[in-house]
């Protein structure tokens, strides 16, 4: 990887001091901590060939333009990487009111960002959801704690699900993956939508995101 690294126009000039395997980062990439002239980067070798990765690409710079994302700096197809800058940050499985208020912020600028692709079709029963009007905007998908950085501000990480998908899809998985309990729940969906909101919608959802999490463990693990 480093010798790779280093015949590449963007480590061309820097002297590369490390480079560490960062384990139990992902299924769809391997993730390397890199140090270079002090600096740090994220290095991604992108390990599966049915992502589309130039959309992945856009969708992270977009993000970036939003400021919820790590500066993209490297896509190299030929050779299956990505570079970004490093995030200094944690990640949290139980959130306060103060963070769940951020996340919802967060999730809005996303949600706000324009972007002309299809919807997904989610690879599932969606009877459970198809009597519910749909709210088309660029999604996340896999909103888990280990995708979402907490420091003064939130960044989410790792693009590669990313699509255009209904608005409650991200919501609904951000109650699941951290778990929010009714009152916080409450805080959440009051602070993303800042009005009405549609909760037998969102328990649909929630349906749909659990079974989604069920078949691709089967399928992957």
């Amino acid at each position: 990887m480093i010798e790779q690294l280093k015949k590449h126009l963007f480590f061309g000039d820097k002297t590369i001091e490390s480079c560490t395997l960062l384990e139990h980062q992902g299924y769809c990439n391997e993730n390397y901590l890199l140090v270079a002239d002090g600096v740090k980067y994220i290095i991604r070798t992108l390990l599966r060939d049915d992502i589309d990765r130039a959309f992945e690409w856009q969708v992270q710079n977009l993000a970036f333009e939003q400021g919820i994302t790590a500066e993209p700096l490297v896509f190299d197809s030929q050779n299956g990487f990505m570079v970004f800058a490093f995030l200094e940050g944690e990640h949290k499985s139980k959130l306060d009111e103060n963070a769940l208020k951020l996340l919802a912020k967060t999730l809005q600028k996303l949600h706000s960002t324009t972007i002309d692709a299809e919807p997904i079709e989610l690879q599932t029963d969606t009877s459970t959801i198809e009597c519910y009007p749909k709210e088309y905007v660029l999604c996340h998908n896999d909103l888990n704690p280990q995708n979402v950085f907490f420091s003064d501000d939130i960044k989410f990480i790792d693009w590669e699900y990313a699509g255009v998908n209904d608005r409650y899809f991200d919501v609904a998985c951000v109650c699941v993956e951290f778990r929010l309990d009714e009152k916080k729940q409450k805080v959440f969906l009051e602070a993303y939508f800042e009005d009405e909101y549609n909760v037998e919608k969102l328990e649909a959802y929630k349906i749909i995101y659990k079974t989604l999490c069920e078949e691709w463990f089967q399928k992957n693990l």
